[in-house]
């Protein structure tokens, strides 16, 4: 009865929902937990922390690409949004030091979205950018890094 009340619950106010599971967890009351949603709350905040990151990343790297092969439309907005997405890169490596893996394993992939992207923003002809990512890992998170 307690877990298809909480299943009812999760569907009904997410918000109440959160709030008593916590309550159960905090006093220990394992068996009132409702282990079903919780165990996919906490794989969606795992999924939702990459799928961020992969975000940051191409816009990153679309900026970087950006400034690198269109020098003369170079904005502040670019070296902004550079500055603002690495920063988000570099604050997720210092909560979550296991997403530099996935940041790794991702990174043809979201340059290859980033590639895209420039292209359709600049209007330039894809073979502008390189097919691989002419950045170095460390260039990308060096803080003082403009192509």
């Amino acid at each position: 009865m307690i877990a298809n009340l909480l299943n009812s619950l999760y569907e009904l106010d997410y918000q109440q929902w959160l709030e008593t599971t916590v309550g159960h967890l905090s006093d220990r009351n394992f068996d009132q937990v409702d282990l079903e949603y919780l165990v996919v709350e906490l794989e969606s905040m795992g999924k939702s922390e990459k799928v961020s990151l992969e975000s940051n990343l191409a816009i990153l790297l679309m900026h970087l690409l950006k400034y690198k092969y269109q020098p003369q439309k170079r904005s502040d907005s670019w070296r902004s949004s550079i500055v603002e997405h690495r920063r988000r890169i570099l604050r997720a490596f210092k909560h979550s030091p296991s997403l530099r893996r996935h940041f790794t394993e991702v990174l043809t992939e979201c340059y290859q979205d980033a590639r895209q992207d420039a292209k359709t923003e600049t209007q330039l002809a894809i073979t502008t950018f390189p097919e691989i990512c002419p950045f170095a890992l460390e260039e990308i998170l060096d803080p003082n890094f403009l192509p």
